[in-house]
């Protein structure tokens, strides 16, 4: 059966304003805005199941490692340059973990120290029950397709954690982990130890404030200002 619809001229900027038209509608068109409507619901539902997982997967509920207050500004350049000597130094260090995942947040990659430090917690349950849920959970929010924060892992590893994930054992995610660490210590690591926020921390410098030590060691020059201080008779 088809139906005849009336459209507005108004709509159609290149009809006369006097002048109405008429479309022949069938069946199929008559049905395509409910459908429409349906997967615009379906898709509104989505989005809320991937904001409730986005807010239960965040670091402070799956990581034993709360989201340190302490400003850059009182990390030492001494302690800051160790972390440069190796990628397990900086993981080692509250401070470190917290500035490189800083450093992660500007590449939109935090995602992988979060599931990181949320293996190292998951290994060190010894509750069945508890294994259960944060297995699963940590399989919504990192492992699964189109989770909301899923990390860059291979097939085979993704249907190998989904095979355990009913009866977890504390290593079911060692592969994932060993892989993302891989990532960021290749990656991730090189990078940031060239980056602004880490370099701030080792030079100390501020705009404007650049200080260098002529050749004696009884004067140093201030760069802005170009004035000396110590013994003049050095430059003699």
């Amino acid at each position: 059966m088809e139906t005849f619809v009336l459209l507005f001229p108004q709509f159609n900027f290149l009809a006369p304003k006097e002048e109405a038209y008429f479309k022949m509608l069938g069946p199929k068109d008559l049905k395509a805005p409910r459908m429409k409507d349906s997967n615009s619901r379906l898709k509104d539902k989505r989005s809320q199941l991937s904001l409730l997982l986005t807010k239960s997967g965040s670091h402070e509920n799956i990581s034993p490692e709360k989201k340190t207050t302490t400003a850059t500004s009182n990390i030492s350049p001494e302690a800051a340059l160790r972390w440069s000597d190796a990628f397990e130094e900086l993981l080692r260090h509250s401070d470190g973990v917290e500035t490189f995942s800083q450093f992660l947040r500007t590449e939109f990659s935090e995602e992988n120290i979060e599931f990181w430090l949320a293996c190292e917690e998951y290994k060190t349950i010894d509750s069945d029950s508890r294994l259960i849920t944060k297995a699963k959970q940590m399989y919504a929010v990192f492992i699964e397709a189109e989770a909301p924060k899923e990390v860059n892992i291979d097939y085979a590893t993704k249907v190998a954690i989904q095979k355990t994930i009913a009866t977890p054992t504390n290593t079911c995610f060692d592969a994932a982990q060993s892989k993302v660490y891989s990532l960021m210590k290749k990656d991730c690591y090189p990078r940031f130890l060239t980056s602004d926020i880490y370099l701030r921390l080792t030079k100390r410098k501020g705009p404007g404030t650049t200080m260098f030590r002529r050749r004696s060691r009884s004067c140093v020059f201030n760069e802005p200002r170009g004035e000396a201080t110590g013994d003049s008779s050095a430059w003699l």
